[in-house]
């Protein structure tokens, strides 16, 4: 079956609400700790191999920035500002943390989003902080366990059935969680499925 993702091009980047698109449609966002791997996650879903940066730089993304999904006029992937460890200054942090705040509680379209964390380093405090918001707004979240091929099988079992339980415990069942690895692609399919059916493709 053909990824209807795989035709996600780059739309806008904004740094302020004035510059967000007309609220309509859906929208999937992307989360993510600065060294996730974010950019290669969305990549790999989307079967590009630069859709969004790969930055050896950690915390690159320093606006919302909007993908279409042609031939809709109504389909967003957005790739939200990730600063686990950005060297950025206080004051952009704080107008980071405003913008997010707003789109959050207020963006009608957004119908899910993705929360991307390293699978030996998860449940950091900006992973909750976004999980947060989806769960306090009623919105469905999926935790995609990045970077799943550096541990073995059983590794891998042993940190999903303990990160499960954690949000479990924190968040009921309002949160998913899956494996994946960018480089193995393990879990993509699982993962587009997930934002597939969120975007109503």
């Amino acid at each position: 079956m053909a990824n209807p993702l795989a035709r996600a091009k780059y739309l806008l980047a904004a740094h302020n609400p004035q510059q967000l698109p007309p609220d309509g449609g859906f929208e999937v966002a992307f989360a993510g700790r600065s060294n996730a791997g974010k950019s290669t996650a969305l990549n790999a879903i989307c079967q590009q191999n630069a859709l969004a940066r790969v930055s050896k730089t950690p915390g690159r993304t320093q606006q919302l920035v909007f993908f279409d999904i042609p031939p809709t006029t109504d389909r967003y992937l957005v790739d939200l500002p990730g600063y686990g460890y950005a060297k950025v200054p206080k004051d952009l942090q704080a107008h980071w943390q405003g913008f997010l705040d707003r789109y959050f509680r207020t963006r009608e379209a957004l119908k899910g989003l993705i929360v991307v964390m390293d699978i030996r380093h998860p449940l950091k405090e900006y992973d909750r902080q976004m999980l947060g918001y989806a769960v306090s707004r009623g919105l469905p979240a999926h935790a995609i366990l990045t970077k799943a091929d550096k541990l073995g099988r059983g590794a891998q079992g042993n940190a999903m059935l303990a990160i499960r339980k954690e949000m479990t415990a924190e968040y009921r069942d309002a949160v998913s969680v899956q494996l994946f690895s960018g480089e193995s692609k393990q879990g993509v399919d699982e993962a587009r499925q997930v934002i597939g059916r969120w975007l109503d493709l």
